[in-house]
């Protein structure tokens, strides 16, 4: 393969020394922070928090406030600059997220860290700074306090049900089907019930787990398929849209939890969050999900 490069961008072929040292790097051939990789893990240059220091958690008055130790992490998922990640081939998408459970692995080690967040910016409007597609993971050494309502809601349901709320969803939509978009043997891919933007499609797993970084090897290879498609199909109906997704995962301190379902949220950015939105958590949604789950069904994958 050929990798089409930038002179200006830190993540191509040849500036290797732009980025920081990588902690892992998946390689055709070459010395660490050479040539020759496929896919690179770097610390981000720019880290919202650091490894390095002491976990200090101090008072100032009613408020609490502590250091910013954690980690800041960059995926760079392609030498090639021009490729974005729908367009790569499905073994390539299966590398990154092999990439992305073995930093968890590791990650996980340091018992500082609570929670690990996996996400992806694609597009200025998705808040992407910069043009080669990558995504980024940052470990906190608390569990975010959205995070913590997902998962205390999620409890709830499982002491009313004794069941989980997502294995629920998932054999509900796919009795009624009208808002599955694709089903394979492992996943499930939806326009969620009262979406909050939209496109907005989740993937969920269909056998139960709690934390994305125990899925065995048959998962994460049709996981990759699962992804290709659905952004191979809202690139095609949305024109190549901007976009967010992110890894909901638990805890990685934690144990398996029965009432918690690891799951994936894809958001097309076609709308705005504005006043009413901030004001009242309420979101506005021009289409229905089951018209939108419609169109991406009748997608074609070319």
């Amino acid at each position: 393969m050929v990798a089409h490069g930038d002179p200006h961008c830190p993540f191509c072929v040849g500036h290797e020394q732009r980025t920081p040292p990588e902690v892992l790097a998946y390689r055709e051939g070459g010395a660490p922070n050479q040539g020759g990789w496929r896919l690179r893990v770097v610390p981000n240059k720019f880290p919202a928090l650091r490894v390095e220091g002491d976990f200090k958690r101090q008072g100032e008055g009613i408020y609490d406030k502590m250091s910013g130790i954690g980690a800041h992490e960059v995926i760079i998922e392609t030498p090639d600059h021009v490729v974005h990640q729908s367009e790569l081939p499905e073994i390539r998408i299966e590398d990154i997220y092999w990439a992305y459970r073995d930093r968890i692995l590791d990650l996980r080690k340091d018992r500082r860290l609570r929670f690990i967040l996996l996400f992806k910016n694609h597009g200025t409007a998705g808040g992407s700074t910069v043009e080669h597609t990558h995504t980024q993971l940052i470990a906190l050494p608390v569990v975010p306090k959205r995070v913590q309502e997902e998962i205390d809601g999620a409890k709830r349901y499982y002491d009313f049900k004794e069941r989980c709320i997502c294995c629920d969803i998932a054999h509900q939509e796919l009795a009624t089907g009208h808002r599955v978009v694709l089903e394979t043997d492992h996943f499930v891919a939806f326009c969620p019930y009262a979406p909050r933007f939209p496109f907005e499609t989740w993937i969920l797993p269909l056998r139960h787990r709690s934390h994305f970084e125990e899925s065995d090897a048959a998962e994460i290879r049709n996981l990759a398929w699962v992804q290709r498609a659905i952004l191979r199909k809202i690139d095609k109906v949305l024109e190549h849209p901007p976009y967010n997704w992110m890894v909901h995962s638990a805890p990685v301190q934690e144990p398996a939890m029965p009432h918690f379902h690891w799951h994936i949220e894809i958001i097309p950015r076609l709308t705005r969050v504005a006043g009413f939105e901030w004001g009242s958590g309420f979101y506005i949604n021009p289409t229905p999900p089951e018209e939108a789950a419609k169109f991406l069904r009748d997608a074609g994958l070319g």
